[in-house]
């Protein structure tokens, strides 16, 4: 018995370790790329990623989709190597490439093994792409005309329609709120591709993470390498601030699905935000905890209007948008409407209570382990980091800050940035009305 119990122990530290938070070394490399580090040997494995102030939101107002197939395109082709050529060397060393985009950021990542040749040789591919992409004009072409079937595929689907039309409610003509047609994506030449990268892709802007099983001097050169042949770049990073008040709108647009699908939301905070964390706490017990939900519980659970509802922030560099969602029945569409509007001003006039907010936070707490389990999961965070100049101590303040979390604080973050009556309101799949 005694052994048991000391085994136990013995697992349970290793559990402690296991998920104790990493530690992140920054510095600027000579090139002039912020980096940003954690050091790592339990895995022979490396994963890197770089990312630009060239998200969707820097497209010029005439010319939108130039940045998103700016970033599509980067590993398209490169200085001495084809498209066809970037597969089978990366595929060759088992070495995986990928690419995020949104309205802020657009990067390129990598894994690999992190041994000295296999190493050497993804690292070599991913500075090429980087930093002498191509950008042929056939497979311009060819992506043109793949984004074009999806984008009118796109306009016959209720989602995708409700998330265009909300987006276009909430923020009007600023950035986050453009959205893409086919008419633009035509107009898009070769051009445009490489003058925004020589914009938007230099050096100064970018932020390099890397996460694994190298040392930091290593990790110093990975930077320098990655960017030392980065463009001049110069573009503003900075994106025009979000009107946040917005007035109280509704559009019902007619589709044949057999469910409407409803979005209810308005512009919300960003990724600053010293409201950040008590927001987080807020929405997670209105609509961001599953089945613990107010949301949830008031419109699946006791009346089935809904199989799911859900609510969250989209923190950006400007404001992103409070969103609520649902699908439903035609039918019952405006009583599930009414309810969730009546329940989203109780919840805000009302505020948490404190059993709620101790469940919230044991469950946050508790689960918080599972999302920097993975390599994967520390880079995309090391990446947030240093993109949005936050505190190396993030990761340890977000828990330490939830913890200390009171009813107080998160009510009055609801009251401040929360405006029930002043949200826009898109149901796609409308019921009809009554006459």
């Amino acid at each position: 018995m005694r052994t048991k119990i000391i085994v136990f122990i013995v697992l349970c530290a290793g559990m402690g370790n296991a998920f104790a938070m990493p530690k992140i070394q920054h510095w600027q490399a000579a090139s002039g790329a912020r980096v940003f580090f954690v050091e790592n040997h339990d895995l022979p494995m490396l994963d890197v990623a770089v990312n630009f102030a060239a998200g969707n939101a820097f497209d010029d107002g005439d010319k939108p989709g130039v940045a998103g197939l700016s970033n599509g395109l980067l590993s398209a082709g490169a200085k001495g190597l084809s498209e066809d050529e970037i597969g089978r060397k990366l595929a060759d060393i088992g070495a995986e490439m990928g690419s995020n985009f949104d309205a802020d950021r657009s990067g390129l990542s990598i894994r690999t093994l992190s041994n000295a040749e296999q190493r050497d040789a993804a690292l070599h591919v991913l500075a090429q792409v980087l930093q002498q992409p191509l950008f042929p004009d056939a497979i311009l072409q060819r992506e043109k005309t793949r984004l074009i079937a999806a984008l009118k595929e796109s306009e016959t689907k209720p989602g995708s329609i409700a998330s265009k039309v909300f987006d276009k409610a909430v923020f009007g003509t600023h950035p986050y709120g453009r959205t893409l047609e086919v008419e633009d994506v035509e107009k898009i030449q070769r051009a445009d591709l490489v003058a925004f990268y020589q914009k938007h892709y230099g050096a100064h802007s970018a932020i390099v993470a890397l996460m694994g099983d190298i040392t930091r001097a290593q990790a110093e050169a990975i930077a320098q390498q990655l960017t030392v042949n980065l463009p001049a770049g110069g573009a503003n990073t900075h994106i025009a601030p979000v009107t946040m008040a917005i007035l109280p709108s509704e559009q019902r647009i007619a589709h044949p699905a057999s469910q409407s699908h409803i979005l209810i939301g308005a512009p919300g905070i960003s990724r600053t935000d010293a409201d950040y964390v008590a927001l987080y706490v807020g929405n997670y017990i209105l609509g961001g905890g599953g089945f613990v939900s107010r949301l949830m519980d008031e419109v699946r659970e006791k009346r089935g209007l809904a199989y799911s509802v859900y609510s969250y922030f989209i923190p950006m560099q400007q404001p992103g948008a409070f969103q609520i969602g649902l699908q439903t029945k035609k039918a019952q569409a405006d009583e599930a409407l009414k309810l969730v509007r009546a329940t989203l001003r109780k919840f805000v006039e009302k505020g948490v209570t404190k059993k709620e907010l101790q469940a919230a936070k044991n469950n946050i707490i508790n689960g918080f382990a599972l999302r920097i389990d993975s390599n994967k999961k520390i880079i995309g965070y090391l990446s947030m980091i240093g993109f949005y100049d936050l505190p190396l101590s993030y990761l340890d303040d977000f828990v330490a800050k939830v913890n200390k979390m009171t009813v107080a604080q998160v009510n009055d973050a609801l009251k401040r940035h929360i405006h029930p009556d002043a949200m826009a309101t898109v149901i796609v799949g409308a019921p009809e009305e009554k006459k």
